[in-house]
């Protein structure tokens, strides 16, 4: 199965970090603020999705999940703006691929 993790900003210039299986109706959840949004971002509104990179496997998108999570926010930016993924040390990067998707 196919899962994207996926980087968002929030209005308060924060970003977030998450998985899903469906990037579009995750989108809609976290843009709507409905009941099944992060709570993350039911606080932080959600302004813009940043980048998205797809995975076979919940356990590869759960690793790089959590490898993003653990970036600084200046490697984080660095990883959005260039798609820099050297910061990722030890992941095997061919397992993501970088794509782009518009809400």
């Amino acid at each position: 199965m196919t899962y994207y993790t996926y980087i968002l900003r929030c209005a308060d210039g924060s970003l977030y970090t998450g998985i899903t299986t469906d990037i579009q109706k995750r989108m809609a959840e976290h843009f709507g603020k409905t009941e099944k949004c992060a709570k993350y971002t039911r606080s932080h509104t959600a302004e813009k999705l940043e980048a998205v990179w797809k995975s076979e496997g919940r356990s590869a998108a759960s690793k790089l999940e959590y490898r993003i999570k653990q970036l600084t926010r200046k490697q984080k930016q660095k990883l959005i703006d260039e798609n820099d993924m050297t910061a990722l040390k030890e992941m095997i990067v061919d397992d993501y691929q970088r794509i782009n998707f518009e809400i």
